[in-house]
């Protein structure tokens, strides 16, 4: 489904919703082009699971850890990664296992690597030129997610305007 974000407001009540529905273990795949605003919806993410700490973008580190929350947030950046191997060296699989919850940004670029997740592409609306407004449509990968998609869709849908069903 895509849904239009119409300003930062809007991103941080979708970043909510979507933090009610995850549970330890979970993978969210962040795609979009520079400034799209996945940064920004990890940070409403993380503050709506209770991260008190400052998030900011690690696409210099490639990995920020954050365990202040009702979970812990991993917050990976892959916008950098140089080869396949990096991605077996951030040691997601063990974060995952260790319980929190993992916002891979750029995270399309290694394909279905990541295993089961829940898949958010953000876009700029094209329709506006205001720079908050924001399409993200929103998909799920394997059977992580399948039993919570429905319901995390109809609470989306209830709450913003809907573009495209998929």
């Amino acid at each position: 489904m895509k849904f239009l974000l119409g300003s930062l407001t809007d991103t941080r009540q979708f970043a909510e919703i979507v933090a009610a529905h995850v549970r330890p273990r979970d993978m969210i795949v962040l795609a979009g082009e520079m400034g799209a605003g996945k940064t920004t919806f990890t940070q409403s993410f993380g503050r709506a699971l209770g991260v008190t700490d400052l998030i900011t973008s690690p696409t210099f580190n490639l990995l920020h850890n954050y365990g202040s929350g009702r979970m812990s947030l991993h917050h990976a950046d892959l916008y950098r990664l140089e080869r396949t191997g990096e991605l077996e060296d951030l040691g997601l699989d063990e974060l995952q296992d260790g319980g929190g919850v993992i916002a891979v940004e750029w995270g399309d670029i290694v394909g279905d690597e990541l295993g089961d997740a829940l898949v958010l592409r953000f876009e700029h609306a094209v329709e506006t030129a205001d720079t908050e407004v924001r399409t993200v449509t929103v998909g799920a990968r394997g059977a992580q997610w399948a039993s919570r998609f429905n319901k995390l869709s109809e609470e989306l849908s209830a709450s913003f305007k809907v573009l495209a069903r998929g």
